[in-house]
């Protein structure tokens, strides 16, 4: 029997918009199949398939071309199985093997689709739609003015990209609104920078990662050691982000995770077939030497992310905050086919390496943190401390110690004000490196 190559991928939630998928791997492998077993062919369904062939070629309004028909049947059998398994032309698939370079034209969300409508999974930084106010958890019924219902997510993805400069306009439905809203978003260039990093305060270190690319895990150890040269050798602790990361390459969510774990299960998978079993395991290095960790995540966190998440969560490496995640818990593979096309199939489910499977359940956070606006008080003027007597001593720590204690007030109400929830993680970082010391001490 002639061999089939294939491509095993581990996959992202939906559609990048603008990007067929949002995905590449360091797996990647191209794996040589042989003997697979004849299928017994349902002959009556197969004579049912004809007979409505034969109908819509002779009897439908318009005529309809062989190739669209057929095209259009192939998809039906593979959007029918569940949201992530699909057909891909030969233009969508040229698409895909390219998109792990973090560059492509559209809007910048990555969508699924949910009870006839474009769910957004989550919006990527510093991209038109972000900056419109997309969120996660969005449901588009509405492109321009053509519904959504009925729509496949190809289609309704095709009409979302366009040349860049041009606008289309997405009604929305979204949780907590009274009717839908309305956002008008401007076409262009998506370049994502997969890692972005920066010090909190002395000795903290935040490092966010907005999708998993192939160079992914080299990036991490690079931020990571451009922070500690920044903090004079070491850092204290990290926040990790993954909040609205729609997650990518599988080898760059192992690379990920290895970089913060000595030893130990990553990740695995499991699934009908003897090559879509596979583990990962942690190679004995931790780039941060045990320094606390505490990763944020969202309803946007899916796929890659939740492996990350869920790796550091079962080895007790990090503490999760946030809100529950997506819940994509499942391994997709592409079969290249004849002509130049592909069919994606979803092949396996993954499980972190305590056996959870988090399939359409995600991973619950350590500490759940409700993203809030907080507001400075001002104060009335009222209050009196030491400091406002007249005649007090002076502390005897140098003229600069108020002036540096106020402007680190400051900041920290400044962080608290822009992100809720990461001036929370970097409180329980500061605690968790207090206790780590006094510990260590004893």
């Amino acid at each position: 029997m002639k061999s089939s190559a294939r491509y095993f991928l581990a996959l992202g939630t939906g559609v990048f918009v603008g990007l067929t998928l949002s995905i590449g791997t360091s797996v990647l492998a191209e794996r040589e199949t042989v003997n697979y077993a004849a299928a017994t062919l349902p002959l009556d369904d197969l004579r049912t398939l004809t007979e409505v062939y034969g109908k819509v070629k002779q009897d439908y309004v318009e005529e309809v071309d062989n190739k669209q028909l057929l095209e259009g049947a192939i998809r039906g059998m593979l959007s029918g199985l569940d949201p992530h398994s699909a057909y891909l032309n030969k233009e969508e698939f040229k698409e895909l093997q390219v998109g792990t370079t973090g560059q492509f034209g559209g809007l910048g969300i990555e969508v699924s689709m949910e009870d006839g409508f474009v769910k957004v999974v989550a919006p990527i930084d510093d991209t038109p739609a972000q900056r419109a106010g997309m969120k996660a958890g969005d449901l588009i019924i509405r492109l321009d003015d053509t519904p959504v219902k009925g729509m496949s997510l190809n289609d309704a993805v095709k009409m979302m990209r366009g040349t860049p400069g041009t606008d289309i306009v997405l009604t929305v439905v979204r949780k907590g609104e009274d009717g839908p809203l309305t956002f008008r978003i401007t076409r262009d260039i998506i370049k994502v920078k997969s890692v972005k990093s920066r010090v909190l305060e002395d000795g903290f270190g935040y490092l966010r990662i907005t999708s998993f690319q192939t160079k992914t895990g080299e990036q991490v150890r690079k931020a990571v050691s451009d922070l500690k040269k920044e903090n004079k050798g070491e850092l204290k602790g990290l926040v990790l982000d993954l909040r609205n990361n729609p997650g990518g390459v599988l080898g760059a969510a192992v690379a990920v995770s290895d970089a913060f774990l000595k030893e130990g299960l990553v990740v695995y998978t499991e699934g009908r077939a003897e090559d879509s079993e596979l583990k990962f395991n942690a190679t004995p290095d931790d780039i941060l030497f045990g320094a606390p960790i505490v990763v944020l995540v969202n309803e946007g966190s899916a796929s890659a992310s939740e492996i990350v998440a869920g790796a550091l969560q079962d080895h007790k490496r990090a503490v999760i905050m946030g809100g529950r995640t997506f819940g994509k818990g499942s391994v997709q593979t592409i079969f290249p086919m004849s002509n130049n096309s592909a069919v994606k199939i979803t092949t396996a489910r993954y499980y972190t390496p305590s056996g959870r499977s988090i399939q359409a359940e995600g991973i619950v956070p350590d500490i759940k943190v409700d993203p809030l606006r907080v507001e400075k008080i001002e104060r009335n003027g009222m209050t009196i401390k030491e400091s406002d007597l007249s005649g007090h001593l002076e502390n005897g720590n140098g003229k600069n110690s108020k002036q540096s204690e106020e402007q680190q007030k400051e900041e920290e109400e400044s962080l608290a004000s822009k992100d809720y929830t990461l001036n929370e993680a970097l409180n329980l970082l500061k605690g968790l490196t207090i206790l780590q010391s006094r510990t260590n001490m004893k």
